[in-house]
């Protein structure tokens, strides 16, 4: 077998679902080809004709599935310093939204911004990732809430992967908030979302899945229904942010329409997570809003566990509620806050992080067929990448092979 490039020597976390745990392999090779995966497993298992033309010695190092960040807002105008300021003095995430700050006023600061500004503005972000050895990436819009503006956030979102080597999938968000144009009229605006902004969007085909925020300072399961249907209606998978703030029955609504991912979740219930399973949802936790809002109310991760839901993890990097550009330290609010195995942990950020895009057949895993996306470190077991604060131990990343 003649190969590209072969890594040996190597301890594999393949994440493999035919495996327990996190697929641990002692004493592993990944070979590749044209950027795909040809071999992951134990080296005494490669076949004796194997020949690279390129060989690399990785004297005992880790290797993972590139990371991946299954839900950020990296694309954005201005920050929310400010607000921040407000909120330790004491105002609360709704009284800062209902003042006419919170999501507006990053609204009113990506409108002003051109494609080629908020590019710019996203790459240090993402940079910060790609060194922790992230190799895929959600982006959202959301923060236009016009078609034109959101045209543009998703333009500068699909940019990024010219820019970087990464793969980035998009996410339409327009029924994230309702615009200041839109006062008092959440339900008109629903239906610019639905009837002008996502046609418009999916004639250009720059969403890769609709997203909605189900909350009482956004939107009710009826209005992101309209949403929902309109999705279908163009072929788009959804997703949904649910039962961060209240219990509204987002993710029961989200599992109706087999939604890939139910968002945040701090109030869900039995039934929703049951919902949940029963639609093949995965949940996807993001410990930084509720660190950065100070929460009180946890993800039921036992209810999620009993009733089989899978759990990915995220950044969820914004500039109002989580302004977190660290998917290590994201794995570390899981465990300390939430309450995360390492294993669930790691899935989170690999297999079940793939499962949240619908893009598991392709990467999220080390088998032989998917991207040879790889994170290679520098550690001495896998629970060291959960662990520690503030340190980075990755060797080398890998993206399509190269």
């Amino acid at each position: 077998m003649r190969v590209d490039r072969l890594w040996t020597n190597a301890r594999l976390m393949t994440m493999a679902a035919d495996r327990p745990g996190l697929g641990i392999v002692e004493a592993g090779a990944v070979a590749e080809v044209a950027g795909r995966i040809v071999f992951a497993g134990p080296m005494a298992d490669l076949p004796a004709d194997t020949s690279a033309t390129d060989t690399v010695d990785l004297d005992g190092r880790w290797i993972s599935p590139g990371l991946i960040d299954c839900h950020t807002h990296i694309v954005h105008g201005g920050n929310r310093a400010k607000e921040f300021e407000m909120r330790l003095a004491g105002a609360s995430y709704e009284e800062i939204a209902r003042a006419g700050g919170g999501i507006r006023s990053t609204v009113a600061a990506t409108r002003a911004a051109s494609e080629d500004e908020l590019v710019a503005s996203a790459l240090p972000r993402l940079d910060a990732l790609i060194a922790e050895g992230v190799t895929t990436i959600e982006v959202k819009s959301g923060y236009g809430l016009e078609t034109e503006a959101e045209t543009t956030m998703l333009f500068a979102a699909r940019r990024l992967a010219d820019e970087r080597p990464v793969t980035v999938a998009t996410t339409f968000l327009g029924a994230h908030a309702v615009p200041p144009e839109f006062e008092g009229d959440a339900d008109g605006y629903i239906q610019s979302v639905a009837h002008e902004q996502l046609p418009a969007i999916a004639a250009d085909n720059l969403a890769d899945a609709v997203d909605g925020f189900c909350e009482g300072i956004a939107f009710t399961p009826d209005q992101i229904a309209l949403v929902f249907d309109a999705a279908k209606e163009h072929g788009l998978p959804v997703k949904l942010h649910a039962e961060q703030l209240s219990n509204l029955g987002g993710a029961k609504l989200a599992a109706r329409y087999q939604a890939l991912s139910a968002d945040h979740l701090e109030y869900l219930d039995e039934d929703g997570a049951v919902a949940m399973a029963q639609a093949n949802m995965t949940a996807v936790l993001l410990p930084g809003a509720y660190y950065f809002l100070r929460e009180t109310q946890a993800p039921p991760v036992d209810a999620l566990r009993l009733a089989g839901v899978p759990i990915a993890v995220a950044t969820d990097c914004n500039p109002g509620t989580s302004p977190l550009t660290s998917l290590l330290l994201t794995m570390n609010l899981c465990a300390t806050l939430l309450r995360l195995t390492v294993d669930e942990c790691l899935l989170g950020v690999t297999r079940n992080a793939a499962r949240a895009l619908g893009r598991l057949n392709e990467i999220g895993t080390l088998e032989p067929g998917k991207a040879c996306d790889l994170a290679i470190w520098d550690i001495e077991e896998p629970a060291e990448l959960v662990y520690r604060i503030g340190f980075n131990p990755l060797h080398s990343r890998v993206w399509r092979g190269k």
